[in-house]
């Protein structure tokens, strides 16, 4: 059986009308029941790359966690929220996008990911320290945002996934894999198998174009995909966005793996690619390495620290004071 991709437009985030369209987008899939059942612990695994610019679409958006959580507990599932950002905690990430009302109103728990070492399928990444609470979830949802990279031209459902990858790891795997960008996206598709979410809604209702991951702007998509194949809903997003496969590395890494079939063998139970086609997508006007040496490691590693133990606490503290 070819692998499914869903494919629709939706055109807002307003709860009902978004609702209604995850309804939709996940009916040929079999419905949000496919994949949760009564009693499972399900992880939500959206983009929480940055709290520094909330305005300007780098994260998934809060309405899209929200709604799918409901979803989740509709069908008897126990959602909780988990990333882990380069930058900072997940739950800070969060509070700074937003999604307070989120997680209070449906009680989710956010939780930071802890590494542990995991045998990969690739005899060359036998070592993946990955996200424990991520690897022993009953259930995984990826939530990725679609944007564009300036290190990897686009980052969509597998890349969301090396926020599996607990933070200041991250830094490590840019010095080790990083000179070798198919090395990288090697390791970056091996991760993606390890994880092997149940489930990829892509959030591209709103994306983020030009210098991304965070430094450019804001486009309207209007777009939503699902599969359970993660590799295929990539695929068939570049097919959207008009970007040729063989240019993302983690697509051309994906095909040397024979992880994704050619689009025509990738199954569209509702819309065709060229119905909701962008011809105009926006790709970084410049590029940076992959590559991180010593001194960037270690720079970006005490940032890390920096903003999850002190800077994020001492917030919350200034806030907490203001209240009281």
């Amino acid at each position: 059986m070819p692998p499914s991709v869903s494919l629709i437009r939706a055109n807002s985030y307003e709860h009902q009308m978004l609702r209604d369209s995850l309804e939709v987008l996940l009916e040929p899939l079999g419905g949000i029941r496919s994949f949760v059942k009564p009693g499972n612990r399900v992880l939500l695994k959206p983009n929480l790359l940055t709290g520094a610019r909330p305005t300007k679409e780098c994260t998934t958006r809060k309405e899209l966690v929200y709604a799918v959580a409901q979803m989740v507990v509709e069908a008897g599932g126990q959602p909780f929220l988990g990333d882990s950002p380069a930058f900072g905690s997940a739950r800070g990430v969060a509070l700074a996008n937003g999604y307070k009302s989120v997680l209070d109103e449906l009680n989710l728990p956010v939780v930071d990911f802890h590494g542990k070492r995991y045998q990969a399928s690739s005899e060359n990444f036998n070592h993946l320290l990955l996200s424990k609470e991520a690897m022993e979830a009953d259930v995984v949802i990826n939530l990725p945002k679609v944007k564009s990279h300036v290190q990897l031209v686009l980052t969509l459902g597998v890349k969301n996934l090396f926020g599996c990858v607990p933070g200041k790891m991250k830094a490590w795997w840019h010095m080790e894999a990083g000179k070798d960008a198919n090395c990288f996206a090697d390791m970056l598709v091996e991760t993606a198998r390890a994880i092997n979410p149940d489930l990829t809604i892509v959030d591209g209702i709103i994306g983020h174009e030009g210098n991304g991951p965070s430094g450019g702007e804001p486009r309207q998509l209007n777009v939503l995909a699902a599969s359970a194949d993660v590799f295929a809903v990539d695929r068939a997003m570049v097919e959207i966005l008009n970007v040729p496969p063989e240019q993302v590395p983690t697509l051309a890494a994906s095909i040397r793996a024979n992880l994704v079939p050619e689009l025509t063998h990738i199954d569209f139970p509702l819309l065709q690619t060229n119905t909701l086609q962008i011809d105009d997508w926006r790709l970084p006007d410049k590029f940076v390495p992959i590559d991180f040496g010593m001194p960037r490691v270690i720079k970006s590693t005490f940032k890390h620290l920096y903003i999850k133990f002190i800077k994020e606490p001492m917030s919350s503290y200034s806030t907490n004071s203001v209240t009281r």
